[in-house]
C-alpha cells in the first residue's frame, strides 16, 4: 500500500526532490543543447536564417505554451487525485489529457496550412527571411502532434514520480534532432540539402519519436495509471478541472509569445540584427533556464501530492529546497553570461554588428536571472496547489505590464542598448508580486493544513 500511495508522501524531501528532478533536468539540458546546435547550423546559412528562426520562435513558443499549460493542468490534478487516493479519477485525468493534446494539435495544423506566410510578411519585406521562415514554421506546426502528445504523457509519468522515463523520451528526441540536423540541412550521407526546411524536419522527427516512446513507456511501466481508449468518453468535469490550472498556464506561457512578438517589433525598427541577437539570447538562456524548469517540473507533483494529502511541512520544505537549488543554478548561469558574452555569440558566427549589440545585451539581461529563479519556483508551487491564476498574474505583470512598455520607452529615450534593461525592471516587479502572493496562499491555505504525520 505504501508503494501504491507513492513515494512523494514519505521519502526524505531532499532525496525525493533531487531524485525526481535530475532526470528531467538532464533531459532538458539535452533539449537546450539541441536548441543551440540547431541555431548554430542554421547560422551557417546566413544571418537571415537566424532572423527567420527568431521570428518563428513566438509561434513555436505558443505551441509549447498550449502543450505544457495543458500538461501542467494534468500533472497538478493527477498528483492531487493520487494524494487523495482517488485512482479512478486519476485514470480519467490522464485519458482526457491525451484528448486535449490531440485537439490542441489540430488548431496548429490549420495555422500551419494557411497562415504562416502571412505571419512573416507582417514583420518584414525581406523575401529571403519570409521564404525561410515560412518553410520552417509550416513544417513545425503541421507536424506538431508529437510535441503535444509527448508533453502530456511525460507529465503523467512525472505525476506518478517516474521522472527517469522522461529523461529517455525528451533526451532521445533531442539527440535524434541533433544527429539529423546537419544531415538534412547540408545534405550529408546521400540526403539532399534541404536548408532550413531540413532543420524543421529534424525537429518534428525527434518529437514524433519522443511521442511514440513516451506512449510505450507509460503503457509498459506506469502501473499506477491505466489509460483505456476503448469505451472512452470525454468528461466535462475533469476537463474543467484540468483547465482550471491549465488555462492560466497556457495564457501565462502564451504571454511569452506576445512579449516576444512585441519585442521583435520594437527591435526590428532598430535593425534586423537586433532580432537575431534576441533570438540567439533565447537559445543560450535555455541552458540556464531549462535545468530550473526541470527542477520545478519535479516540484509540481511533490507539492500537489502533499497538498492533496494535507501535509504542510513537506510542502514548505519542498518549495524552500527548490528555491535554493534554482538560485544556485541561475547564479552560475549569470556569471557565464556576464564574463563570456563574446564567446557565446561567436558560436553563432556573430558578425561585428551582432557582437556590438549582443555583448551588452547578454551582460544586462543576465543580472535578472537570480530573481527569476525564485519567481519560477513560486509560480510552479502555485500551479501545483491549483492556483494557476497566481502564476498567470506574475507572468502578465512581468511580460506585458512591464517589459513591453518599458522596453518601448527606454528605446525611444536612450536607444537600443537601453531596451535590455526592461528585463531587470520586469523581474523585480514580478518577484515582488510572487512574494506577496505566496504569503497570501500560505496564510489562507498552507498554514491550516495538518502537520506531518
Amino acid at each position: 500500500m505504501e508503494q501504491r500511495e507513492n513515494k512523494m508522501g514519505y521519502m526524505p524531501m531532499g532525496k525525493l526532490l533531487v531524485g525526481m528532478a535530475w532526470p528531467i533536468m538532464l533531459s532538458m539540458l539535452v533539449q537546450a543543447l539541441y536548441n543551440v546546435v540547431d541555431s548554430i547550423y542554421v547560422s551557417r546559412l546566413g544571418e537571415n536564417g537566424l532572423t527567420a528562426l527568431s521570428l518563428a520562435f513566438p509561434v513555436q513558443n505558443l505551441i509549447i505554451a498550449v502543450g505544457v499549460g495543458t500538461a501542467v493542468g494534468v500533472n497538478s490534478l493527477l498528483s492531487r487525485k493520487l494524494g487523495e487516493r482517488r485512482y479512478d479519477d486519476a485514470n480519467a485525468v490522464a485519458e482526457n489529457g491525451l484528448l486535449l493534446a490531440v485537439l490542441s494539435w489540430l488548431i496548429f495544423l490549420v495555422f500551419g496550412l494557411f497562415f504562416t506566410r502571412t505571419f512573416f510578411m507582417s514583420f518584414t519585406s525581406n523575401t529571403e527571411i519570409i521564404e525561410m521562415g515560412t518553410q520552417y514554421l509550416s513544417i513545425c506546426t503541421i507536424l506538431s502532434v508529437g510535441i503535444f502528445v509527448s508533453v502530456v504523457t511525460e507529465r503523467i509519468m512525472q505525476a506518478t514520480g517516474k521522472t527517469i522515463y522522461t529523461m529517455f523520451t525528451q533526451g532521445s528526441g533531442a539527440i535524434i534532432n541533433i544527429v539529423l540536423d546537419p544531415i538534412l540541412i547540408f545534405g550529408l550521407l546521400g540526403f539532399p540539402a534541404m536548408g532550413i526546411a531540413g532543420a524543421a524536419i529534424a525537429t518534428v522527427i525527434g518529437q514524433l519519436f519522443g511521442m511514440l516512446l513516451s506512449l510505450y513507456l507509460n503503457a509498459k511501466f506506469n502501473k499506477e495509471i491505466h489509460i483505456r481508449l476503448k469505451g472512452f468518453r470525454p468528461n466535462g468535469r475533469i476537463i474543467g478541472e484540468i483547465y482550471a490550472v491549465g488555462v492560466p498556464g497556457i495564457v501565462m506561457q502564451s504571454i511569452s509569445s506576445v512579449m516576444t512578438v512585441g519585442l521583435n517589433k520594437i527591435l526590428i525598427d532598430f535593425t534586423e540584427t537586433a532580432v537575431a541577437v534576441f533570438g540567439v539570447y533565447f537559445k543560450l538562456q535555455s541552458f540556464v533556464f531549462m535545468p530550473v524548469f526541470g527542477l520545478t517540473n519535479a516540484l509540481v507533483p511533490i507539492v500537489g501530492y502533499n497538498y492533496g494529502a494535507g501535509n504542510r511541512e513537506r510542502i514548505v520544505k519542498a518549495i524552500k529546497l527548490a528555491g535554493c537549488y534554482a538560485f544556485g543554478i541561475m547564479t552560475v548561469g549569470a556569471a557565464i553570461f556576464f564574463l563570456f558574452p563574446d564567446k557565446l555569440l561567436l558560436m553563432f558566427d556573430a558578425s561585428p554588428d551582432m557582437l556590438e549589440i549582443g555583448i551588452p545585451a547578454l551582460r544586462t539581461i543576465c543580472i535578472s536571472f537570480m530573481g527569476a529563479s525564485i519567481g519560477i519556483t513560486l509560480s510552479s508551487a502555485f500551479q501545483a496547489m491549483g492556483k494557476g491564476i497566481y502564476s498567470l498574474s506574475m507572468s502578465a505583470c512581468r511580460q506585458l505590464v512591464v517589459i513591453l512598455p518599458v522596453a518601448w520607452i527606454l528605446g525611444k529615450l536612450w536607444g537600443l542598448s537601453a531596451v535590455w534593461f526592461a528585463f531587470l525592471i520586469a523581474e523585480v516587479a514580478s518577484l515582488a508580486l510572487a512574494l506577496i502572493l505566496y504569503r497570501r496562499i500560505y496564510n489562507r491555505q498552507i498554514k491550516n493544513l495538518g502537520a506531518v504525520q
